[in-house]
């Protein structure tokens, strides 16, 4: 789990690319042995908290599976259950730890081809570099990026460009900790217009088991997170958000308790009087079912309540 004062293994540069867009990312902890987290990743523990084990509306199928040669297989399936539109996807990936080369290869039923090439450690010790690749058959169209992820004890720095020559956008982003404190800061600049488009600031402290993280974005939208482990087995999360032009606010309480080794309850619920609850179960080593409802407690007698199911299979 990543969070505030949890430790970290090393720094991280990423370059990620979008269209039209180069991505810069720097997150830098002056603490001995520590690496920050990258900037998204800030705040992610109470993210978890509302965020996994629920399928509203979907009805999910997850396959994972390791090969003698160290060939990893993961394959997944989706029914939307509103739509029904069926889609799916299956991952290849292998990992050349002598050179420290990994190559991944997607294809998903859109039929969308996305390849990867990682080499890490290799230039320098930390440093990741990655070429990805997506092709569609149907049409011929073609998009790639480069990545680079420098990671160190004391920083992490992130750059990502696309190979589109037309006009890249840059994101940059920069985090700075000391003794439990984390102060990020991400802007992206639009060089086809020579302009700023994305300017985001975060602050955040933690003790541990205890987080606290709040964001502005662009200087309109704000939000605030807190994350607590009180105790083995039970996680609690809270998010706060307003935005500006709007004067809109939003508000949501989570709580994840775990039954046993094998069980665990979710449950949710905002200021829009919408209620999440989810149940997930281990059946077996290698199987584990999850169910999840939503409940619109607004229009409770009315219907429109939201069911998921999730099994994940690992051989």
């Amino acid at each position: 789990m990543v969070g505030f004062g949890h430790t970290y293994k090393s720094t991280l540069i990423v370059f990620i690319h979008q269209r039209n867009l180069w991505d810069v990312s720097a997150v830098i902890i002056f603490r001995t042995n520590m690496a920050p987290p990258t900037y998204a990743d800030l705040g992610k523990s109470a993210r978890d908290v509302f965020g996994k084990g629920f399928h509203f509306g979907l009805v999910k199928l997850d396959v994972k599976s390791k090969t003698s040669s160290g060939i990893e297989l993961n394959s997944g399936g989706q029914n939307n259950v509103d739509s029904g539109k069926v889609s799916g996807n299956l991952e290849v990936k292998k990992k050349c730890a002598e050179h420290g080369l990994t190559l991944t290869t997607k294809w998903n039923t859109d039929n969308i081809i996305n390849t990867s090439v990682d080499v890490q450690d290799k230039l320098l010790s930390g440093l990741k570099l990655s070429l990805d690749s997506s092709f569609s058959p149907d049409t011929g169209n073609k998009n790639g990026k480069l990545k680079a992820e420098l990671k160190t004890c004391a920083a992490m720095l992130c750059l990502d460009t696309d190979l589109n020559l037309g006009g890249p956008l840059v994101n940059t982003s920069a985090v700075v900790g000391h003794k439990g404190w984390l102060a990020g800061l991400q802007m992206a600049f639009d060089t086809s217009k020579s302009k700023l488009i994305k300017n985001n600031f975060s602050l955040g402290y933690s003790t541990g088991d205890f987080v606290l993280h709040s964001n502005v974005n662009d200087g309109a939208i704000f939000g605030a997170s807190m994350y607590q482990k009180v105790n083995p087995n039970i996680e609690t999360g809270v998010n706060l958000g307003w935005t500006a032009s709007s004067s809109t606010t939003s508000f949501g309480v989570a709580v994840k308790y775990i039954l046993d080794k094998n069980g665990s309850v979710r449950a949710k619920i905002n200021n829009s009087s919408q209620i999440g609850l989810g149940y997930q179960q281990k059946l077996r080593d290698g199987l584990t079912i999850t169910l999840s409802t939503l409940i619109d407690g607004k229009n409770f007698n009315q219907g429109g309540h939201k069911i998921g199911l999730a099994l994940e299979l690992e051989t």
